[in-house]
């Protein structure tokens, strides 16, 4: 079982979820976040003063998926999120010990779905 957490654009998240739900992969949390990159956030001009914003807005998906799915995982968040430009985001991939379904006291796998 692996814990997939990536950052994109906000503008990317439509085409991120539609290309998971094309490979079946529809158990994602999404959190609306700060963070900055290379790019190092923007400036601007406010009273005819520059303020450097050091904190952009992106979006930070959450996955849970066993073996088998994380390789469509990873292949569907890089062709929804890629646009070739600075700041296209991040995928982490993390060793998910334990997962536990509460409803039915599911675990491992299985309580993935």
């Amino acid at each position: 079982m692996k814990y997939v957490i990536a950052v994109i654009q906000p503008d990317r998240l439509d085409d991120v979820l539609d290309e998971l739900t094309r490979r079946e992969i529809h158990l994602v949390t999404v959190t609306s976040v700060l963070g900055r990159g290379r790019q190092k956030g923007v400036a601007e001009v406010y009273r005819s003063h520059t303020e450097v914003g050091s904190l952009l807005k992106k979006i930070k998906l959450e996955i849970a998926v066993n073996d088998q799915y994380l390789g469509a995982t990873i292949e569907a968040i890089t062709k929804g999120a890629r646009t070739g430009n600075v700041g296209d985001g991040k995928i982490f991939v993390l060793e998910l010990c334990e997962c536990t379904r509460i409803r039915t006291g599911e675990t491992g796998g299985l309580a993935i779905g």
